[in-house]
């Protein structure tokens, strides 16, 4: 028989019953028992299923049964992270879930890791699976104080990992538990974004559901005005890697290089890239400890992308994933960072700020450069740079890059003009048509320094040309600039 809590309101509960003849029953109780008796007389929807990292299976804890917790070998003085699925296409448990729980023991043995199966309130239209989450919340909030009230397991030391709609079901669960405690810790995965987005705190995942709250946002770019995954904080700390609307590697263009690996279901793997993407950078942070990803708190990509805000002084800075470092705000903090296309994909950043002259009075150019770097332990090789704006004037640009490997402490810098034969026959008419006076050199950039600030150090530097002579740069062109003293330091304050 499967019973289904239908309504409940002050005085009233209303059940269906269905019988394998698919007969139904509806049960309708006058409330002379409390709402929490009444609770604890249903059959759960959701089997909370105990993983074991020795058999790589896992083992079903039957609520309101205590002998399954020791069955299952549930130990009451380790913490409990509750794995949270969200909106089921194939009625199907995916295969992340079981990387995740494997990653959750491998990094942490001493833990318990259950998997909470909400999967025949999932595996409905999309509208229906959304009304459901409060019930599955319920039903887990539920778990949680039966294990307090059972064996005194404490809910500060419970942290729900919810995916998609998952993260809302464990907001609702954070909020429905009783009494004035929380919930220890929420994760929520890429949270969804239809019926949800611009929902008020009570109606979706929100930083009062537990004591902290995390949330990484991977697939918000929006189509026809909804997006897969929600835009706004939900959190303490939101973060938005790569700007959070989309992730390298997940281009229709890749379609091809997922059928290879998953063969017809890479269409499909194609299509949930992005928003599982969120799924993976937790799991990546649990599988490289050496790797741990470092985002920084920004008002937008844009402004981040200039590499203004690698700061982290005052807590700006924090690490992506299970080893967050957890702090309560007043106000949701928005985290950005860059990321690889693929695991490990922790990625260094630099912002950098080079003071350009162009010499040539009322003239914007749009040169493209290219940059090597020498570092203490590797080298990084004719990286792109792309200016925001043309070059016109006396100022100075700023920009952000990032590497895939860690080059150590930086040592030198080549500077090089992308010079193409079309840009130096302008540049040599320029020359033609207009006369210069200063001294005998022909007129071109003058870049004066180049500072540079890692993200990931913290440490600041400043470059100045290695030649003192000639500070000209022209097309086709490359200048080393070497470490020197900063003295602009003191006239910085981030």
């Amino acid at each position: 028989k499967k019973i289904y809590l239908l309504e409940m309101r002050a005085s009233v509960i209303c059940y269906r019953v269905q019988s394998s003849a698919s007969v139904e029953v509806y049960l309708i109780f006058q409330l002379p028992l409390s709402a929490n008796e009444m609770f604890s007389l249903q059959s759960l929807e959701t089997k909370f299923q105990l993983y074991t990292d020795t058999t790589g299976e896992a083992c079903q804890i039957l609520f309101n049964q205590l002998e399954t917790l020791d069955k299952c070998s549930f130990n009451a003085s380790l913490p409990l992270v509750m794995i949270v699925h969200g909106w089921s296409v194939d009625g199907i448990l995916e295969s992340w879930i079981w990387k995740m729980a494997a990653a959750l023991k491998s990094h942490h043995k001493q833990i318990n890791v259950i998997i909470a199966d909400w999967l025949t309130f999932a595996h409905q239209h999309y509208p229906i699976a959304v009304q459901n989450t409060r019930y599955i919340g319920q039903e887990i909030a539920d778990f949680v104080e039966w294990l307090e009230e059972s064996i005194q397991f404490s809910r500060s030391n419970v942290h729900l990992i919810g995916y998609s709609l998952g993260a809302h079901v464990s907001g609702f669960a954070g909020s429905y538990i009783s009494g004035t405690n929380k919930i220890g810790r929420i994760t929520g995965l890429d949270p969804a974004g239809p019926l949800f987005e611009g929902m008020s705190p009570t109606d979706r995942l929100s930083p009062d559901d537990a004591n902290f709250v995390d949330a990484i946002h991977t697939f918000t770019k929006q189509h026809m005005g909804l997006s897969v995954g929600i835009k706004q904080p939900v959190a303490h700390f939101d973060f938005y890697p790569n700007g959070g609307t989309f992730q390298p590697g997940c281009h229709f263009m890749h379609v091809y290089n997922h059928i290879a690996q998953y063969g017809i279901t890479g269409i499909t793997q194609t299509v949930k890239c992005a928003h599982e993407r969120s799924v993976h950078l937790f799991i990546d942070s649990l599988l490289h400890e050496d790797k741990q990803s470092t985002a920084y708190w920004c008002n937008d990509i844009n402004t981040f992308d200039k590499g203004l805000c690698l700061s982290c002084r005052k807590n700006r800075c924090n690490t992506l994933g299970y080893n967050i470092r957890e702090e309560r705000l007043p106000k949701s903090r928005k985290l950005f960072l860059k990321t690889r296309a693929r695991m490990p994909f922790k990625v260094y950043h630099y912002q950098f700020k080079i003071h350009f002259i162009n010499e040539i009075q009322g003239k914007k150019i749009d040169p493209s450069f290219t940059m090597s770097l020498t570092g203490t332990k590797e080298d990084a090789k004719n990286l792109p740079i792309t200016l925001v704006e043309g070059i016109n004037g006396n100022k100075t640009y700023s920009f952000l890059i990032t590497l895939d490997t860690d080059i150590g402490e930086l040592l030198m810098i080549k500077f090089k003009w992308e010079g193409t034969a079309v840009w130096k026959n302008i540049w040599d008419k320029f020359q033609t048509i207009i006369p210069w006076t200063k001294g005998t050199h022909r007129p071109g950039l003058i870049v004066k320094t180049i500072r540079v600030k890692a993200g990931e150090t913290q440490q600041k530097m400043t470059f100045c040309s290695q030649s003192f002579d000639n500070i000209h740069l022209y097309p086709d062109q490359e200048k080393t600039f070497v470490r020197c003293e900063d003295r602009f330091r003191h006239q910085e304050r981030k």
